[in-house]
């Protein structure tokens, strides 16, 4: 069956390389058609073949099959944000919880294996003759937005708040999506959303947002220049909002300046849907649809996602281009560039070859959700998981115990997917993964309030439950179907898809209460995706459980971590503000008392924190003692030793302080390891400082590597939190200022 599978996929991608197929059988076949030359010399060619309306049919997301030159159609829209956003895929946890796993080699595996399903989904679709949406081999994932504020309700989707975390888990998905072989595209990733884009949801079409430079150098743009500049993303897409009086999609800086010239990016830039519409009917930065479209294109974006579902059968979404051609505001010189960069990365992708030259037209489609697949669900559902707090109630005994399960979320399924997520054939319910982990006990589940649910009993009910069981197990929190992208929303503490308060939902809180006050002992499991104020739960109950959107295999997670099968090691990659008296104005995109890094309060957790059921013990720190040369490297060690009776995971952080130059943050993350040890067992821990992770941005906006002390915290969190920190000092002579 297997080699019948892999005959199916060659079959697939032999229609998917019908072009060359059908220019092979000509004695001179035109140079597009000939794989020894160069991509970009190929595209050039084929689009020096087009007519002007042919290229400016290629310039939006339902790019138009060109007969004559035997291409095929191409929607270039297709989504993978946590799995192939289409049904039948691996659905892994939202990315929120991915970050929360501090397991940069383990999201680069799950990557891999997106890409491989989402190579075999489209080989399938090929085969049955078609090109639609979410069919194609470019994926607009990952978002590498910076969470700065908890209330955006796309925040979700991010690796949360910290630059570095999120270029470190950003540009291993990029590379495990894109794959490592020197000619081919397994496929494309496209970190999004380009650039300082994090809520409000309700103004993205028309805010303008204003920004330093220091905050868009130390925050908002270095996980960009990694996935660029490092992971060599061949696509970029351009944002909704605006940033100092220019549409992203039309940004002198960010498109010109940064990417394009500084970080040398030789990809294409594709819009977020409907971005550059709002150009003209939005920003009202052009007078007309013809110049907004004219300007964007010169000034770097070459791929308009404009139409969502339907098939195109008029040309509304391209007319505006050659509007603009006619109308003297673009130079058909401008639409080749853009054009012939698309032509490169389909030429990148295979598309244009004989199928056996593609290595990734011979993947097994027996991988495609897959037992190996859905176990790294599992694997990293429950790396996602970080234990808030434990009164050593936790783990609980699997047999014959009695559990009360309560909340109205225990046997949902739809949340634990999150947002931009494809249909999983199986999805493990919380009630049904504590059902298979404690059989020989006894479960009795009453959601116990009507929030978020169709049908539920009261709190009168779950109370009766509590008392009768030896715990009390309350699954609560919230939904991506109150927080989320654009959403209509009328519930208290909700707006467009925003929040606008922390606090656990109010029906929610008294369940808690209201169980609490059996005397029972009370877990708390938690569902979100972005910081909750459970200020009441972290006083009351006995532990409370961080579960995120935890994938398809999340249920099982939650229940073997409830029972101690799983050594939770999970670290929040968000801070958890107590209220939002803790916050800025969210519309105010400065970073001043925002995230760890400047956020001078004590929050109700801290990021980087999470607790496990073993402890660790961190020794002999060392760094150098002589004066390091401002750009030389930096090497730290530490031994790691589980001084606990059982096996787990510990993630050893690293925490850089700096000299006093304005604009240094209060401390930054600059490397972190996730290692596993048996009981007893000690490992060395090094970590490799490169220039960059030594520098900082002064206050005009200028990365350097500054003159003076630098203070090193090595530990399992922050220092100054409740995780044990070893803290060291080296010096740095002279100062080095480092290219943006």
């Amino acid at each position: 069956m297997k080699s019948v599978a892999v005959r199916w996929i060659a079959a697939g991608l032999a229609c998917c390389g019908w072009a060359w197929a059908a220019g092979a059988q000509n004695a001179q076949k035109p140079a597009y058609l000939d794989p020894s030359l160069p991509p970009e010399e190929r595209a050039a060619d084929l689009v020096h073949r087009m007519t002007l309306e042919e290229k400016a049919t290629q310039l939006v997301n339902q790019a138009r099959a060109i007969p004559r030159l035997n291409v095929p159609a191409y929607d270039w829209w297709s989504e993978s944000l946590h799995g192939v956003a289409v049904d039948g895929t691996t659905e892994f946890p939202e990315p929120i919880g991915l970050a929360a796993t501090f397991d940069a080699p383990a999201i680069h595996q799950m990557a891999v294996v997106i890409g491989t399903e989402g190579r075999i989904k489209h080989a399938q679709d090929v085969r049955a003759g078609h090109s639609n949406i979410f069919e194609g081999l470019d994926f607009w994932a990952p978002n590498i937005n910076i969470f700065r504020d908890p209330r955006w309700g796309r925040g979700q989707e991010t690796y949360g708040e910290d630059p570095f975390l999120t270029a470190r888990m950003g540009v291993a998905f990029v590379t495990g999506m894109q794959g490592d072989d020197p000619h081919y595209y397994r496929v494309i990733s496209t970190p999004k959303h380009f650039a300082v884009h994090s809520g409000p949801e309700p103004t993205r079409h028309t805010a303008d947002v204003k920004v330093s430079k220091h905050d868009e150098l130390d925050t908002y743009l270095p996980a960009f220049r990694a996935t660029v500049t490092e992971a060599k993303a061949d696509s970029v897409m351009c944002a909704y909002n605006s940033i100092n009086g220019q549409p992203a999609c039309a940004n002198e800086f960010l498109l010109e300046d940064q990417l394009r010239g500084k970080w040398g990016f030789k990809g294409y830039v594709v819009s977020d849907c409907g971005a550059v519409i709002n150009i003209f009917d939005g920003h009202k930065y052009k007078p007309s649809q013809a110049a907004s479209s004219a300007i964007s294109l010169q000034r770097g974006m070459d791929n308009e996602c404009v139409d969502f579902t339907d098939k195109v059968t008029d040309d509304h979404d391209y007319k505006p281009y050659l509007d603009a051609v006619k109308q003297g505001f673009l130079k058909e010189s401008d639409i080749d560039v853009a054009v012939t960069r698309l032509f490169t990365a389909r030429m990148k992708l295979g598309m244009f070859d004989p199928p056996e030259m593609v290595p990734y037209s011979k993947i097994d489609e027996s991988l495609l959700d897959s037992a190996a697949h859905r176990a790294m669900a599992r694997k990293l559902a429950n790396e996602s998981m970080v234990l808030l707090k434990n009164d050593g109630v936790l783990p609980l005994k699997t047999s014959g115990i009695k559990i009360a399960v309560v909340g109205p979320l225990a046997d949902q399924t739809k949340v634990l997917l999150g947002n931009y997520n494809g249909i999983p054939t199986h999805t493990v319910s919380v009630l049904e993964g504590l059902k298979a982990e404690f059989p020989s006990g006894s479960i009795n589940f009453v959601p116990g309030t009507s929030f978020l649910r169709k049908d539920a009993s009261t709190a009168a009910e779950a109370v009766d439950a509590a008392k009768n069981a030896d715990v009390v197990v309350a699954v609560v929190g919230i939904t991506s179907e109150l927080e989320g992208e654009e959403m209509p929303v009328n519930q208290d503490g909700f707006k467009g898809g925003d929040r606008t308060k922390l606090d656990l939902p109010k029906p929610e809180e008294d369940l808690l209460e209201a169980v609490a006050a059996t005397g029972k002992p009370l877990v708390v499991v938690l569902t979100n995706g972005s910081a909750l104020g459970v200020n009441w739960a972290k006083e009351h109950a006995n532990a409370i459980l961080e579960a995120w959107y935890p994938g398809e295999e999340g249920g099982a997670a939650v229940a073997e971590t409830l029972s101690g099968r799983n050594n939770p090691a999970g670290r929040l990659p968000v801070t958890f503000y107590k209220d939002i008296s803790q916050l800025p104005p969210f519309e105010d995109y400065s970073m001043k008392g925002r995230t760890y890094r400047y956020f001078e309060g004590t929050p109700l957790y801290p990021f980087g924190y999470g607790l496990s059921y073993t402890t660790f013990d961190y020794s002999e720190l060392t760094v150098p003692t002589a004066a390091v040369t401002a750009g030389s490297p930096v090497t730290a060690e530490v031994t790691v030793t589980n001084t606990g009776k059982i096996a787990g995971d510990e993630v050893a952080q690293l925490y850089l302080g700096f000299p006093g130059v304005a604009g240094a943050p209060l401390r930054a993350l600059r490397a972190f390891q996730r290692i596993h040890l048996e009981a007893g067992a000690s490992q060395k821990v090094r970590f490799e400082l490169k220039p960059r992770d030594l520098s900082m941005v002064t206050e005009a906006g200028e990365p350097i590597i500054a003159a003076g002390d630098y203070i090193v915290s090595v530990g399992g969190g922050q220092p100054q939190a409740s995780a044990q920190v070893l803290t060291q000092k080296f010096h740095i002579e002279g100062t080095m200022t480092l290219p943006e």
